[in-house]
């Protein structure tokens, strides 16, 4: 029987490598989840470097009282697509890291979308 955890790692994996055939020269928005917070990063695989990042945790979202809920999870959505427009970076790949899209996850990628990121 496997855990919860290792079922997310098989997920992770095998999602890695579908968004490694279909990148095609675009950044990858990777987003990780833990009970009390939400991150996010844009990530250039071709050079390895982290474009923008964003999280429940940063100075910026000071307005944030409890980092666990779909409202923080859409402010650091609207942070990161702020981010990466002042970056000149409109089109990425969401890599949700094997957590399932719904609750957080789908509130971050919605409220990313609503502020100009294209995936």
């Amino acid at each position: 029987m496997l855990s919860s955890s290792e079922l997310r790692i098989r997920r992770k994996n095998r999602q890695r490598t579908a968004i490694r055939r279909t990148i095609r020269g675009r950044y990858r928005l990777c987003i990780h989840r833990t009970g009390r917070h939400i991150y996010a990063q844009i990530i250039d695989d071709a050079n390895s470097c982290t474009l923008a990042a964003a999280s429940t945790l940063s100075a910026s979202s000071g307005k944030i009282e409890n980092g666990g809920n779909k409202a923080a999870a859409a402010l650091v959505g609207k942070a990161i697509a702020e981010r990466a427009l002042q970056k000149d970076v409109s089109c990425v790949v969401f890599d949700r890291s094997g957590f399932l899209y719904h609750g957080r996850v789908k509130a971050l990628a919605d409220s990313a979308r609503e502020h100009g990121l294209v995936f």
